[in-house]
């Protein structure tokens, strides 16, 4: 199970209020004149508005994030520190993840994060079968309700066993990773309601819906939108080369 890291600060920003809330009332009052604050009240004072700031930033608007396996490439790269919009999907209260406003829903081709249906843990893939979809992986060629997702070979990207393919899911064209010495079971699904079949871009390197089933529509956590920083595994300092969007 990851940290969970916005229960972590909705803690410590009520613990901060509430310290400063009972100097207000209580012991500011019993304090002697030109006696100091302690130094729980000064860093309540000084550390709750930043804390709370961060704690509405993470938990309405964008969210920082670090990808930790290869499942994505060449989409996303381990190393990539990436932003997920939190509001895309529409509003959700932080900590119990219960949706409050409808905004949008997720469309085939989107890149997300999302807590999958067997453990408490982020990971990202991309949204491959919408809410009674007939997905169809078979021979490493998607279709969709009957449709083969288009893919074109990228040849000048051929590394090893692995070949790299444009594909165009929804309308969103990207990059695909295939193993070719690799063999996949093939897989018929029809997407119940409220769920997501999700599937990582280097297909035959990625635990997705095709090992772990479809995802809830309660346990979507956000669109993830933007590489903002990268950081090889094993160098100190990390480069902006990779910053921008990506589809």
């Amino acid at each position: 199970m990851d940290i969970n890291f916005p229960l972590i600060l909705m803690c410590m920003v009520a613990a901060g209020a509430a310290i400063w809330i009972l100097d207000i009332v209580w012991w500011s009052k019993s304090r002697a004149p030109g006696q100091p604050e302690s130094a729980w009240v000064e860093n309540a004072k000084s550390l709750t508005p930043v804390l709370a700031l961060v704690f509405v930033i993470r938990s309405f608007l964008y969210e920082p994030f670090q990808i930790p396996s290869g499942s994505m490439e060449r989409t996303l790269l381990v190393g990539d520190f990436i932003l997920v919009n939190k509001y895309t999907y529409g509003v959700r209260l932080p900590v119990w993840r219960t949706k409050v406003m409808d905004i949008n829903e997720p469309k085939r081709g989107d890149v997300m994060v999302f807590f999958p249906p067997h453990k408490d843990q982020y990971f990202i893939k991309r949204v491959v079968g919408l809410p009674g979809d007939l997905v169809q992986y078979k021979n490493k060629v998607l279709s969709i309700n009957g449709e083969v997702q288009e893919q074109a070979p990228l040849e000048s990207k051929r590394r090893s066993l692995y070949v790299q393919r444009s594909e165009v899911l929804g309308g969103v064209e990207h990059e695909i990773q295939i193993n070719t010495s690799s063999r996949i079971q093939d897989i018929t699904v029809t997407v119940p309601d409220n769920h997501y079949f999700m599937m990582g871009d280097n297909r035959d390197n990625s635990l997705d819906s095709r090992s772990w089933g479809t995802v809830p529509q309660e346990r979507i956590v956000g669109k993830a939108v933007a590489i903002w920083m990268h950081k090889e595994p094993g160098l100190n300092w990390p480069s902006f080369s990779r910053a921008g969007s990506f589809k």
